[in-house]
C-alpha cells in the first residue's frame, strides 16, 4: 500500500517537483510533516524545519532528496524520540529555495520565509531540546569510534578527532552568530550552554546581524552535529 505526499509550493507555478510515493507503515496522529527543499546546481536538500537535524541530501533531484530524508526517520528517531511514528509518510513541501555556492558544496545554507515566522516560547523551547538532544547523540557515537575511520573511494575523509574540532568549531562560529563569543579552549559543554543561552534570548521573531533567525540556527546547528554524528558512525565498520 503506498500514501502520496502533500507538496505545496510557495513559489506559484513551480512545477518541478510532481507526485512522490512513500511507503506506509502505520502513521499515529498529527498533521503533515513540513519539508523545504533547498536546490542547488549538484545538491538538493530536504529539511524537516520543525524537527531540527532532521535533514538528508541528495544529487540533483527532488524526489530522491525527500526519499533520502524519510530513509532516515528512525535514526532520526533514536535521537529525538517525539518524533511521531510515520512523520517519513505524510510530508508537504512548503517552500523551495535556491541555494547557492555553500548547497553545492554540500551544506544548507538557504534562508526563507518560514525562517523569519515568530517563534512562541513554547515553540523554541521544543526546537531547542531537539537541538540539545543531539549533542549526547553525537558524544556517544564518538565514544564508540576508532580514532581512524574508514577512508572513501578515493582515499579520503576525515578521522573521527579532525572530525570533533571540526564540529566543535564550527559551533563557535554559530555562537558568534547570536552574539555570543566563546572563547578558544572553553570546555565543550560550556560552549554548548552559552550556544543555547544565546538562542534562548533572541526576540521571538528577531535575526541576528547575519540575517539568522533561532530556526535558522538550530535547524542548522543540529543538522551539522547529526551529519557529522552518522558520518563516523558508518565509516566506523
Amino acid at each position: 500500500m503506498t500514501v502520496r505526499f502533500t507538496v505545496r509550493f510557495s513559489q506559484p507555478g513551480d512545477l518541478r517537483l510532481s507526485v512522490v510515493r512513500g511507503r506506509l507503515r502505520g502513521v499515529a496522529g498529527g498533521g503533515p510533516t513540513r519539508v523545504v527543499l533547498e536546490r542547488g546546481r549538484r545538491w538538493v536538500f530536504a529539511t524537516a524545519v520543525d524537527w531540527p537535524g532532521w535533514c538528508r541530501r541528495a544529487k540533483g533531484d527532488d524526489t530522491a532528496a525527500l526519499e533520502a530524508l524519510t530513509a532516515y526517520e528512525e535514526r532520526y528517531r533514536a535521537v529525538v524520540p517525539t518524533l511521531p511514528v510515520g512523520a517519513g509518510d505524510r510530508v508537504e513541501v512548503v517552500e523551495v529555495l535556491t541555494g547557492g555556492a555553500t548547497t553545492d558544496f554540500g551544506a544548507p545554507e538557504a534562508r526563507g520565509a518560514i525562517d523569519a515566522e515568530p517563534l512562541p516560547a513554547a515553540e523554541r523551547a521544543r526546537l531547542l531540546e531537539a537541538f540539545a538532544r543531539c549533542w549526547p547523540a553525537f558524544d556517544a557515537v564518538v565514544a564508540a569510534a576508532p580514532a581512524e575511520l574508514r577512508k572513501g573511494p578515493r582515499g579520503g575523509g576525515r578521522d573521527r578527532d579532525a572530525v570533533v574540532d571540526h564540529v566543535r568549531e564550527a559551533e563557535r562560529s554559530y555562537g558568534r552568530a547570536v552574539g555570543v563569543r566563546v572563547p578558544p579552549r572553553t570546555p565543550w559543554p560550556e560552549q554548548r550552554a552559552l550556544l543555547l543561552g544565546g538562542l534562548r534570548g533572541m526576540p521571538e521573531a528577531g535575526t541576528t546581524a547575519k540575517g539568522w533567525s533561532v530556526r535558522y540556527l538550530v535547524r542548522r546547528g543540529a543538522w551539522h552535529v547529526l551529519d557529522h554524528a552518522w558520518e563516523i558512525e558508518d565509516r566506523s565498520g
